[in-house]
């Protein structure tokens, strides 16, 4: 279930009681309205998937960076780390990044929005973007070999090979936030104890670039930080609350990602690490939801 603009709906912000089997079966029947039979047997929703290869296509493949996409009903969240991360232990905030660590961590990759279909091809809508936003869209065919999910790309002739990952697919909930007085946009996606969340930077990154472009161009090592401080994370829910395994930002790991929600649950409430270390809050207008928003709104371990 998905509520456009303010949520202003109390059943989507409460969710309306349905049990796993029912939010599986809600989420099949979606899949089936928007593209028919064909999609729902290769339907990617509701699931958490790891890459275990890409093939670029000048021949180039990747088959040792980390990647995570949490896809729910419709909204998504996706995170691509290389491989050869250096320390950052010494750095534990976003003051002491120097040029060498923001360089490195410009390589990275991650996108949160919506997942499209329009009966033949999937379309990843970036609404987030850890990368400059790039001119063609993010479009592709999805099949099956066995139990390998192939993704195909239509206007740049990638591939890679998608891999489902074991564990709950309920709870599945995802939400859609704006930053309480700003323009800023984030999003949550939970899919039973796994969660993944974004948010994009305050400082544009020019488009037509990579982000290590931009960071060369970058008039000042702070303004290079400010380019980097768009934080894709993934993480796990714990007795001891939301603590986050893997992220954009090498200082919010180990981290807890708190959430907390007035009793209208119109907006919520997220812990943060202000850039000289300190602790801080973000407040988050919920403009879209979907799914069981209970299990993100008022979330419980």
């Amino acid at each position: 279930m998905t509520a456009n603009g303010r949520v202003e709906s109390e059943r989507a912000l409460h969710g309306d009681g349905q049990d796993a089997d029912r939010l599986a079966s809600l989420t099949e029947e979606i899949a089936v309205e928007a593209g028919g039979r064909s999609f729902a047997k290769t339907n990617p929703r509701g699931s958490h998937w790891q890459r275990s290869l890409i093939i670029w296509p000048d021949g180039r493949r990747d088959d040792t960076s980390t990647v995570d996409w949490l896809q729910g009903p419709t909204l998504y969240i996706d995170l691509r780390r290389p491989a050869d991360r250096p320390d950052f232990t010494i750095m534990p905030r976003l003051d002491d990044l120097d040029w060498k660590a923001v360089t490195w961590l410009a390589r990275q990759e991650g996108f949160a929005g919506r997942l499209l279909f329009d009966g033949e091809y999937f379309e990843w809508e970036r609404i987030i973007d850890y990368q400059p936003k790039s001119v063609a869209p993010d479009v592709g065919r999805l099949r099956f070999e066995n139990d390998v999910l192939i993704e195909q790309g239509r206007d740049i002739p990638y591939v890679e090979h998608w891999h489902r990952q074991n564990g709950a697919r309920a709870p599945i909930a995802a939400v859609r936030l704006r930053q309480s007085g700003q323009d800023s946009e984030g999003f949550i996606v939970r899919l039973g104890q796994t969660f993944m969340y974004a948010r994009e930077r305050t400082l544009a990154a020019q488009s037509g670039f990579s982000l290590g472009e931009c960071i060369t161009q970058a008039r000042s090592l702070e303004d290079a930080r400010a380019l980097i401080d768009c934080e894709i994370s993934i993480g796990s829910i714990e007795p001891s609350g939301w603590i986050i395994a893997r992220s954009t930002l090498p200082f919010r790991e180990g981290q807890q990602l708190a959430i907390t929600t007035p009793l209208n649950r119109d907006w919520i409430r997220t812990t943060d690490i202000a850039a000289n270390g300190d602790a801080s809050v973000r407040d988050w207008d919920i403009i879209e939801a979907e799914g069981d928003v209970r299990a993100i709104v008022a979330p419980a371990t």
